[in-house]
């Protein structure tokens, strides 16, 4: 079956930090981009990071200097390394094969004291 599915999310104080994992499934994911992307409630969904097939990558500007998006394609995975989170940073966080145009069912991340 093919599937990206989420992890690592949950609650994190403010100026903590987390890491989302994605896995993917079911095929071989070393040949497509991928992406972070986020959705607070009744905001639109926002690019968070990108990551091309040979590592190159794009850092939303809300998050640039705090999160870092990483790929092992040995593992079939990639991650998003959340640090210096704030209030804002809070919502449903997705997994998108930017190359096949699918994405996960997301994790939350709620970042509050």
């Amino acid at each position: 079956q093919v599937q990206l599915v989420e992890s690592g999310g949950g609650l994190v104080q403010p100026g903590g930090s987390l890491r989302l994992s994605c896995a993917a499934s079911g095929y071989i994911f070393s040949a497509n981009a991928m992406g972070w992307y986020r959705q607070a409630p009744g905001k639109q969904r926002e690019m968070v990071a990108l990551i091309s097939t040979v590592g190159n990558t794009n850092i939303g500007d809300s998050v640039k200097g705090r999160f870092t998006i990483s790929r092992d394609n040995a593992k079939n995975t990639v991650y998003l390394q959340m640090n210096s989170l704030k209030p804002e940073d809070t919502a449903v966080y997705y997994c998108h094969d930017l190359t096949r145009g699918t994405r996960g069912k997301g994790t939350l991340v709620t970042v509050s004291s």
